[in-house]
């Protein structure tokens, strides 16, 4: 049995499109970024999109799942750890602590 040439998924393919776009960066005022990135916050999108929508181009569906990321060091989690009272090594519970500080922070702003 032979596959034909084109016979990848079809998330595949739309992959392969994707990795064929250019990032195109802005150095644009502090101001101009505030107010892009506020309205795409109060808009529910990425900035990306934002600008997306500004230009009158297509914007891919929401994630189903969005996220808020940090990177940690290892220096990180041996400061985090000393905060909490656990080892660095309690990268699990250092997690979990750091949610409820990120949730304590929403409730009060």
């Amino acid at each position: 049995m032979t596959k034909k040439k084109n016979s990848l998924p079809e998330q595949w393919l739309q992959n392969q499109k994707a990795a064929k776009a250019t990032q195109v960066a802005f150095d644009l005022d502090e101001k101009f970024q505030y107010s892009i990135r506020k309205a795409a916050l109060d808009s529910g999108f990425s900035p990306s999109d934002q600008i997306r929508t500004i230009l009158g181009l297509s914007v891919t569906k929401r994630p189903k799942r969005p996220r808020l990321t940090v990177s940690l060091s290892p220096e990180d989690y041996v400061l985090l750890a000393e905060k909490y009272d656990l080892s660095p090594e309690s990268q699990l519970e250092i997690k979990k602590r750091v949610l409820d500080d990120l949730i304590h922070f929403s409730d009060k702003n």
